[in-house]
């Protein structure tokens, strides 16, 4: 549990709009599969496992992150909120399915602040090192 509490209400940009997920703000404390810009692009995760078994194993991944709650699991749409430990800032992590590419995109982004310290790439970089030991994503 957090000393503080810096939640902040949830953003109204989040989802899928048009097949891509939200763009990032010009600061750097967000990371984006869909970001055009090198400093906020992160890859997609490449499937190597059949849809439906990799989405599965993303959600419990997810699940298991400290300090995080979905907040929405739909059929090709997560949505997660991750607090920091001891402030309890609040970051937005998405993933957007894209079957027919055999992908997921991917956006994690703060909700306060100008930076953060390269939490938001580093979040995204253990999910794609767990997901890629389990054989998830190559």
């Amino acid at each position: 549990m957090s000393l503080f509490s810096f939640g902040s209400k949830r953003p109204g940009n989040l989802g899928v709009r048009s097949g891509r997920l939200s763009s990032c703000p010009c600061s750097p404390n967000c990371v984006s599969t869909d970001a055009d810009d090198i400093d906020h692009n992160v890859p997609a995760f490449e499937l190597a496992i059949p849809t439906n078994d990799a989405w599965s194993a993303l959600r419990a991944a997810v699940a298991q992150l400290p300090r995080t709650k979905i907040v929405e699991d739909k059929e090709d749409y997560i949505h997660a909120e991750c607090r920091s430990a001891v402030f309890g800032f609040v970051d937005d992590l998405e993933f957007h399915l894209r079957s027919k590419q055999s992908k997921v995109a991917v956006r994690s982004a703060a909700r306060l602040g100008h930076s953060d310290f390269g939490v938001n790439r580093k979040r995204v970089e253990g999910l794609r090192a767990l997901l890629r030991q389990q054989g998830v994503i190559t």
